[in-house]
C-alpha cells in the first residue's frame, strides 16, 4: 500500500530528476533532505502506531512541502504549462493515487550472521565461477555465503574481510 506522503515523494523524486536532466541547478540540501524525508515514511510504513513515528511522518510531510515548494519555483522557468503538469501530479498524490511505483529493493538484511564477526554482501555484475572467490575467501580466511549467482556474502575478521574485498575489486568491473 503506498501512503499520499510516499507518492507525494515520488512525484518530487520525478520532478528533481527531470530538472536535473534538464541541466537546472538543484540546491545542495535537497538530496540529502530527500533521503531523510524517505526515511522517515519507510519508518513509519514498518509501524504506523508509534507516537514518535507519526510525529516524524508529519515532519516528514512538513519538509516535503518545503521541498516542493522549491523545486516548483526553479520549474516555473520551464513554463507554466511544465509546472501545471507536475501540480496535477501532486494532487493526484494527495488525494491517494498512486503515481509511480518504488522499484522493488535489492537490499536484504543478513539473517543468522556470525557472532563477532564483520559481515559485508557484494552484488556482482555477472555470475563468476564460485571457486574464484572461494580461492579469495580462504587466502582471506574468510566465511563465504552464495546468496545466489550474482550475490555474495562474507564473514570474518574485519582487516580480512577489507583484504579480501580488495581482492574481489576486479570482479565489479566484469560484465
Amino acid at each position: 500500500m503506498s501512503l499520499p506522503a510516499e507518492q507525494n515523494w515520488l512525484v518530487l523524486f520525478n520532478l528533481i530528476s527531470d530538472l536535473t536532466k534538464k541541466g537546472y541547478d538543484i540546491p545542495n540540501g535537497i538530496n540529502p533532505e530527500m533521503g531523510l524525508i524517505r526515511s522517515s515514511i519507510s519508518s513509519y510504513k514498518r509501524d504506523p502506531s508509534h507516537p514518535d513515528l507519526i510525529n516524524g511522518l508529519a515532519k516528514a510531510e512538513m519538509s516535503l512541502s518545503n521541498v516542493q515548494g522549491t523545486m516548483l519555483t526553479i520549474a516555473e522557468q520551464e513554463g507554466e504549462e511544465y509546472v501545471d503538469f507536475w501540480l496535477d501530479l501532486f494532487k493526484k498524490a494527495m488525494m491517494g493515487e498512486e503515481i509511480f511505483e518504488f522499484p522493488d529493493s535489492r537490499s536484504k538484511f543478513l539473517v543468522n550472521a556470525p557472532p563477532g564477526l564483520t559481515t559485508g554482501r557484494i552484488n556482482l555484475k555477472v555470475p563468476l565461477a564460485e571457486e574464484r572467490v572461494q580461492e579469495i575467501a580462504e587466502w582471506c580466511g574468510l566465511i563465504i555465503e552464495f546468496d545466489d549467482d550474482v550475490t555474495v556474502s562474507l564473514h570474518g575478521d574485519k582487516p580480512d574481510l577489507q583484504n579480501g574485498l580488495k581482492e574481489m575489486g576486479s570482479f565489479f568491473l566484469e560484465e
